[in-house]
């Protein structure tokens, strides 16, 4: 028998030996780390105290190594998990937004009477090339002149006050910005930078999208410094309406996008549609601003987003917290409860993971990104979540969503020198005092496992090499097969 026949053979073997004699369902769950984890716990200084840990096959009925799993502990962005899977149970794989452009009154010689109306649909992903495309078929249709306002209609979603400084203090960040019910371009207006060949040159600056409205005062030069991180001087604020933007980009950089979120969604609409609508040629002779759209209007123009199962592969490659934010307050919609459609949305989740047999107990889900000192899941609670999502006929786009340990998304540059590279999904999760990761592990042998890692203190922000090392753990086999018939499997190669 060829070598390659011999040894497929073999570890075929190995695992039905190991499944008939060494069962992981019936075998009581490990509650002592791996040493190669321990080890690399205490290098961080790091107490097993402030770790939880699940690992278990997603074929078997108990996990085989859960350390304080029962402990409601911050899961920073693992929070996404949650989100993505009971928007994909409750809204399903094919799930789409649809944008809309209506209007009243009649169209005559190029001019449209009275107002245009911009219909929202709490689109997570609606970005400036979609929304200037729906302005030039407007534009191609005959549209020259508006003789009334352009009124946005965010009425799709209703969301409560949001201060975007309240987490970091730092308001212009993206990241902090709040949902919409017609949210446009995830709110965060892309700085292209190119800089300079030498230090002190000005950084040259383009805007997408432009804003009306908004002055930027680019200060930014050139600098001779390392490359990574690159945006590290970069600092933005804002003084009235003028955006001012300090700092220096290396040289060596070459052009980078940088973004920041210098206006409230509900403004950032309005400051956005005017911009386009005027870049596009079209005249308006009222102004942007919200409003409702009033039954009866007819719609001229329409745009669906993309499929759910493609936007949470968004959200979760890059760990977008805007999208997440859509996404639970759409749970919501539509939900009689006097609250808003965020409220409303956490209490439809904690239904949802209560019918899918899931515990919830010390369940604090606060915005659905996880970018919050309040959220609170337990390890063996997200661990279910994960063998559930594997029992759903979604599977594969749950799965997808997640990014890729050492090629994409925000786990591209983990573990890239290890023969676990490729064999994850991992979502990753990080704030001040937390380090997290949930998702699959296929191991050496092609068995796979949900995994659950929560580190939730001061030196959390060193725990990436302890959650690598069970990564590794696991893809080595070590998590169910016996050292001894591991022993002998190696000996036969």
């Amino acid at each position: 028998m060829p070598y390659r026949s011999q040894r497929s053979a073999f570890v075929f073997a190995l695992g039905l030996f190991a499944a008939l004699i060494f069962p992981a369902a019936r075998a009581a769950p490990a509650v002592k780390l791996p040493p190669v984890v321990k080890v690399a716990l205490e290098r961080a200084n790091i107490p097993v105290s402030a770790v939880a840990i699940w690992v278990q096959p997603v074929e078997a009925k108990q996990p085989t190594l859960a350390i304080n799993a029962e402990r409601p502990m911050n899961p920073a962005s693992v929070m996404k998990v949650v989100t993505t899977f009971v928007a994909l149970e409750q809204l399903g794989p094919e799930r789409s937004w649809k944008t809309r452009i209506a209007a009243a009154g009649p169209l005559n010689s190029g001019v449209l009477a009275g107002d245009l109306y911009l219909i929202g649909d709490g689109d997570p992903v609606l970005t400036y090339e979609r929304l200037w495309r729906l302005l030039r078929r407007l534009r191609m249709l005959g549209v020259e002149s508006i003789d009334g306002d352009i009124v946005l209609d965010h009425s799709a979603l209703a969301f409560p006050a949001h201060d975007p400084n309240v987490f970091d203090g730092r308001g212009l960040r993206p990241y902090n910005s709040g949902g919409d019910g017609l949210l446009l371009h995830f709110n965060a207006q892309e700085l292209a930078l190119f800089p300079g060949s030498q230090a002190q040159e000005p950084v040259r600056l383009v805007e997408e999208p432009p804003l009306t409205g908004v002055a930027v005062d680019n200060q930014i030069v050139t600098s001779g410094k390392s490359c990574e991180p690159w945006y590290r001087d970069l600092d933005a604020h804002l003084e009235g309406q003028r955006l001012v933007l300090t700092g220096s980009i290396p040289a060596s950089c070459g052009p980078r996008i940088w973004a920041t979120a210098p206006l409230a969604p509900s403004d950032f609409g309005a400051a956005l549609v005017q911009a386009l609508w005027r870049e596009l040629g079209g005249k308006l002779r009222g102004s942007v601003r919200g409003g409702t759209a009033p039954e009866g209007v007819r719609t001229l123009i329409a745009d669906d987003s993309a499929p759910l199962a493609e936007i949470v592969r968004t959200m979760n490659k890059w760990s977008n917290n805007v999208i997440a934010r859509q996404l639970l307050a759409q749970l919501g919609r539509g939900n009689p409860a006097p609250t808003d459609s965020v409220g409303a949305g956490i209490e439809a989740a904690r239904q949802r993971l209560a019918e899918a047999r899931i515990d919830i107990s010390g369940l604090v889900i606060a915005n659905g990104a996880g970018l919050s000192r309040d959220a609170r899941i337990r390890a063996d609670s997200l661990g279910t979540l994960l063998i559930r999502a594997w029992q759903r006929p979604w599977m594969p786009e749950f799965i997808a969503s997640l990014p890729v340990v050492g090629r994409d998304g925000t786990t591209r540059r983990r573990l890239v020198d290890s023969p676990a590279r490729g064999y994850a999904h991992l979502k990753t999760g990080t704030i001040n005092d937390v380090k997290a990761i949930a998702g699959y592990v296929l191991d050496q042998y092609g068995r796979r496992y949900a995994v659950v890692m929560m580190v939730n203190h001061p030196q959390a922000a060193n725990s990436g090499k302890a959650q690598d090392a069970l990564i590794e753990w696991i893809w080595t086999a070590d998590a169910s097969v016996p050292a001894r018939v591991r022993s002998a499997a190696r000996g036969k190669r």
